[in-house]
């Protein structure tokens, strides 16, 4: 491969020797908004915080009258709680927004070993992944890009900065000790910024109160599952860690292969909140995770996707500190997070250096804050300060950048009218201010029935990979969107009758993908033989989404989420003008139904999953065609006793042959038993 550009200078990429001055500038801008949090939570003594649920481990310590009484998802009511849409605490039902909250219950009678099952129960969501767990994980929300979904967990943004489209692997995020999964869909950079094009999804893990839970099983492939949680109140001190271990032998990423590739990962999760004084808490909270991935590559000489020995070592951390205050109207939090990843791939075949390597590193300080004007107006707002860098090799390139933001949104909740509307200001090092617009609201038109609208616009500067890499093209523009949706709405999700009808669409100016330049001319591909990337002036993505759920009897509950989704390229004079994005079938619905030997559902339990999915295209020519498929997941688990409790799943049943990437294997019947306890 050709060497990496060490000293692009196109539109303000700054050269390397202002790098000393870019880092005092950003040390002194993060120093400053430190101290404004610092002094802001000192300073105010009767200021009144509604947490942010983003850690998920902190929502029932808070003091919250009957109207912000939280419900976990088996028993959902109009007080559940929900952060994606304004970052704090606000009822799921009064959001004009399109937000799915899947909770603990939900997850453990899913039995999910990754998250990927779990995510596809929510409309609007399609899933790929290269190979076997381990291999690189994409979740697609409403035909956007995988890189175009901002993912934290416990509160941390965890995109990677090193990767080529900033996105989050989630064969990183196994399902064991995840306590809650909240997704907004639709463009919502108001609130979240850079990244939230397609939308946003925040996981919560490890337990809640004084619990301890402890989860074990064994299936097909040779493959482990261990995980674990303990929370405990201590006075003014509340603690919480989880963590877990999964092993797999796995099977082939080629599909043509015979070699298996496995996968194994070791990951815990911490925080600790205590309370100073009345009102005023600290909190930290931590992530680790170290992963190996077997894959497979083109080895010589033909360089043609085959079985080969390489694997990838990644380690990631993520850490958040802070205060927060809280008293009677107003509600105020600063902190400071830092999330790194390095990912190393080796061929022992050549030798013990890795043949490619990447570090990513974001440092983010930010000040969030809510005052509630009256019963009915609160205002909320928050300044931001973000610090990515990336570095590949040993033939890469290394470079960084800085965000500054601010942004406020108004709401207004009545008792059947909700409304928010609010602006935010980007400042980003290479590409300039943004102004960036977003309003919703929700109107109760009858007992229990609402009408939802959204508008909400994105915006995401070309990572550092797409511009310095030696993939890097350093004339890339950002990418914009524009994002509407309308819909109706009944009942509780997870209880009762519930059913929601919603239509949507997006548009998207200058999307970045990735151009082969395999046997092209063009200019754009001049000392980039193997490829690079360019803007797709303009997407669209538009179509509905239904969900049905309803308690067909006391003991027997059954839904279905539905997914019409049509892409399309609309760049005139692309080669790939009409086409359909790549990846992004047109049709996808989850079926479920659950039947429990009790009226209160906590007796044996049967289940099934059914996942049907149409036919798409591998890539954005539209030659490479991927066949649709139905998979169906059978479960089962018994209770004995208040704390224990067995239970079992075949996955793909009917052990349909089917891929989500083409060329790379899937699993075809596998079953797995397993044991866990609460105390």
């Amino acid at each position: 491969m050709p060497r990496a550009e060490t000293n692009p200078s196109h539109d303000g990429v700054v050269e390397t020797v202002m790098v000393k001055e870019k880092s005092m500038q950003k040390l002194r801008r993060n120093v400053l908004l430190a101290g404004l949090s610092a002094l802001a939570l000192t300073s105010v003594p009767d200021l009144a915080w509604a947490q942010d649920a983003d850690a998920g481990a902190d929502i029932q310590e808070q003091e919250q009258d009957a109207q912000s009484a939280i419900y976990t998802a088996a028993n959902i009511r109009d007080e559940a709680i929900t952060i994606v849409a304004t970052g704090k605490n606000d009822r799921v039902a009064a959001q004009g927004q399109s937000v799915t909250v899947i909770g603990d219950e939900e997850l453990s009678r899913v039995q999910a070993a990754d998250i990927l099952p779990v995510l596809e129960r929510a409309p609007g969501v399609t899933v790929s992944r290269n190979g076997p767990i381990g291999g690189f994980s994409a979740v697609r929300i409403r035909g956007s890009e995988a890189e175009q979904v901002l993912v934290l967990i416990d509160g941390v943004r965890v995109n990677d900065p090193s990767s080529p489209g900033g996105g989050f692997d989630f064969s990183n995020a196994l399902a064991g000790n995840i306590s809650k999964i909240e997704l907004l869909r639709g463009s919502n950079s108001v609130v979240w910024g850079s990244q939230a094009v397609g939308g946003v999804i925040a996981i919560s893990t490890g337990g809640q109160g004084d619990t301890i839970n402890l989860r074990g099983e064994y299936g097909s492939f040779d493959t482990l599952n261990l995980s674990g949680s303990i929370a405990r109140d201590i006075g003014p001190v509340s603690l919480g860690i989880s963590g877990g271990y999964y092993q797999t032998d796995g099977y082939s990423s080629f599909a043509g292969g015979t070699e298996a590739d496995g996968f194994d990962q070791a990951y815990v999760n911490a925080r600790a909140s205590l309370d100073i004084t009345d009102g005023l808490t600290a909190e930290i909270r931590g992530r680790y995770a170290d992963g190996r991935s077997e894959i497979d590559g083109f080895p010589a000489p033909l360089f043609a996707f085959a079985d080969t020995a390489e694997f990838q070592d990644t380690e990631q951390w993520s850490g958040y500190a802070g205060l927060a205050y809280t008293g009677d109207n107003f509600s105020l939090r600063g902190g400071y997070s830092i999330s790194d990843i390095d990912r190393a791939n080796f061929n022992l075949a050549f030798g013990s250096d890795p043949g490619f390597f990447s570090e990513g590193r974001t440092e983010r300080a930010e000040l969030k804050g809510n005052w509630d004007v009256t019963d009915q107006l609160a205002f909320t707002f928050g300044a931001e300060s973000e610090d990515s860098e990336f570095t590949t090799g040993p033939f890469g390139a290394s470079g960084e950048t800085g965000i500054d933001s601010a942004y406020g949104l108004i709401s207004f909740g009545g008792n059947r009218l909700n409304l928010s509307a609010g602006a935010r200001v980007d400042d980003h090092e290479q590409f300039g201010t943004e102004v960036i617009l977003g309003a919703n609201g929700s109107f109760e038109i009858a007992d229990e029935w609402r009408i939802k609208a959204s508008y909400g616009e994105g915006f995401k500067a070309p990572t550092l990979f797409q511009l310095l890499s030696n993939f890097g093209n350093t004339a890339l523009n950002p990418e914009k969107s524009r994002s509407y949706d309308i819909g109706i709405e009944h009942g509780f999700r997870q209880s009762g009758l519930y059913a929601s009808l919603t239509a949507f669409q997006r548009d998207t100016r200058n999307q970045i993908d990735f151009v082969s330049c395999f046997g092209v001319t063009d200019p754009i591909c001049t000392d980039r033989p193997f490829g690079t990337y360019d803007n797709v002036a303009k997407a669209r993505a538009r179509g509905f989404e239904a969900e049905l759920g309803a308690d067909v009897s006391a003991r027997f509950r059954a839904s279905a989420a539905y997914s019409y989704i049509d892409t399309e390229n609309l760049s005139a004079g692309s080669a790939n003008l009409g086409n359909v994005l790549a990846r992004r079938p047109k049709h996808a619905l989850t079926l479920s139904a659950d039947w429990n030997s009790r009226e209160s559902r906590d007796g044996f339990n049967i289940g099934a999953d059914m996942r049907l999915v149409s036919d798409s295209f591998d890539n954005a020519a539209n030659t490479v065609a991927l066949d649709g498929y139905a998979l169906v997941t059978l479960r089962a688990s018994v209770p004995f006793g208040d704390m224990f409790e067995a239970y079992g799943r075949i996955e793909n049943l009917f052990d349909a042959d089917y891929q989500t990437v083409a060329n790379f294997s899937t699993a075809g019947r596998a079953g797995t038993v397993g044991v866990r306890m609460r105390f």
